[in-house]
């Protein structure tokens, strides 16, 4: 499965985040708890060189919750701040701005000595598409300041949003990379939801799923679906098609349709909490 996907406008935000970085205290990078490595821009690393860092790892209700631990002993280790959030529902949004205020306390205090009070800590928000990034803004300032949709590339241009008197955020379009270096990582992706499913191949991304899922969550299939967990990945999305009642005219199976009611289910948490990526797969 070879995934390639960059649209102009993305070419755009980088160069857009590159034109303000020098505005910002600290960038707040909004990663999908499920798949962090996969959903962290290589390019955030280099941008945000010398600025605070807050990781936070958002969709937390839909990934395992021991690997989810396992991630924040991760981003900590390498100084990097890091919570876990489900922006939607506002789970861990609360202490946002303290941790903020925490990780800039450097700044606060060389600001204090200069006789700079109460100035408001300037935030950047990174985030690839479809990571939540819009929720969570709206979230964290309690009202509907930004587009919020379910389709990657709803934010288009840059914009600032008072949160608060200690916070001022920047928000910017989500960007990717332009080539996939390791060909997991957009298969990654996809499964989530942050590349538009129209340009997948859906039978052949549910396929890999059910691979994943027998390997790492076994049963999770059988319960749902009642599928025979025994057979290949092809036999088994038949056999969601067949529990399903994914039949065309003639009486031949709906692959298609199949597929899409296993990805929606698997996106949506149907499935129970599931974590992609752990820190030892990866081997970081």
């Amino acid at each position: 499965m070879n995934i390639q996907w960059y649209p102009g406008h993305m070419t755009k935000a980088r160069r857009m985040m590159q034109d303000n970085i020098k505005l910002i205290d600290i960038v707040i990078e909004l990663l999908d708890a499920r798949v962090p490595v996969s959903s962290r821009n290589p390019d955030i690393d280099q941008l945000a060189n010398n600025k605070y860092r807050l990781v936070i790892l958002n969709k937390c209700d839909l990934a395992d919750d021991s690997v989810n631990d396992k991630w924040k002993d991760y981003f900590s280790h390498k100084g990097i701040k890091v919570i876990t959030i489900n922006a939607r529902s506002g789970q861990g949004m609360k202490n946002i701005t303290d941790i903020v205020k925490e990780a800039c306390k450097e700044k606060i205090e060389r600001d204090r000595k200069r006789g700079i009070i109460n100035r408001p800590i300037r935030a950047m928000i990174v985030g690839i598409p479809n990571v939540g990034k819009s929720t969570f803004i709206n979230s964290y300032a309690k009202k509907a300041c930004t587009k919020v949709g379910n389709k990657p590339g709803v934010t288009k241009g840059k914009q600032w949003i008072k949160i608060n008197k200690n916070v001022e955020l920047l928000d910017t379009p989500g960007i990717l990379w332009p080539k996939f270096e390791d060909e997991t990582v957009g298969k990654h992706l996809a499964f989530i939801g942050s590349i538009n499913d129209d340009i997948l191949q859906k039978t052949e991304l549910a396929c890999e799923l059910i691979s994943f899922l027998i390997s790492a969550y076994p049963g999770v299939l059988e319960q749902r679906y009642e599928a025979d967990e025994t057979l290949e990945a092809p036999g088994i999305l038949e056999g969601i098609a067949k529990n399903r009642g994914c039949i065309l005219k003639g009486e031949e199976l709906d692959y298609d349709k199949a597929a899409s009611i296993l990805l929606d289910e698997f996106r949506g948490g149907v499935l129970g909490r599931i974590s992609i990526e752990t820190p030892v797969d990866n081997n970081i």
